[in-house]
């Protein structure tokens, strides 16, 4: 009897440590769903209580490695899923790996469209290396709401 279960225990462990391996990544669809979330919350509850909830990592904002942010049509940063301390920091000026100056190109998309794609280069969290991003955004009035997706 003790042999079948520690027979059992070990599959157990087995199982549990080979998906605790697989990592599952955000996908586009799933980006496009968490700004829509974002956009639903700001009129059921308002902007500042979807901010201070962004900000604040509830339960909700934060899918793996799908994370919101949100800021105003100057560049600045209101909300940020995974580091609160980016709110409020005006990021108009910055650049991503290849130098390019991608927040001041959101925001000029932003101002041009109400959702859009944009594509740049940023470091995985995970990997430690450059890689190719994108993210999906859409203006909620004055407000841009973006998720983005590394591209694996």
């Amino acid at each position: 009897m003790s042999v079948t279960w520690i027979v059992a225990a070990a599959l157990s462990l087995n199982l549990g440590a080979s998906h605790g391996k697989t990592e599952e990544f955000g996908s586009r669809k799933e980006a496009e769903a968490l700004v829509a979330k974002g956009v639903t919350s700001f009129k059921k509850v308002g902007v500042q209580k979807t901010i201070d909830e962004i900000n604040a990592k509830a339960p909700g904002w934060v899918d793996r490695d799908l994370y919101i942010t949100v800021y105003d049509l100057e560049g600045k940063c209101l909300a940020h899923g995974t580091n609160a301390k980016m709110a409020g920091k005006d990021l108009i000026d910055l650049r991503d790996a290849d130098g390019r100056i991608f927040i001041k190109d959101r925001m000029d998309l932003a101002k041009a469209k109400t959702s859009f794609w944009q594509d740049y280069k940023w470091t995985d969290p995970v990997t430690r290396k450059v890689v190719a991003k994108t993210t999906y955004c859409e203006r909620h009035s004055d407000l841009v709401l973006c998720v983005g997706v590394y591209k694996r």
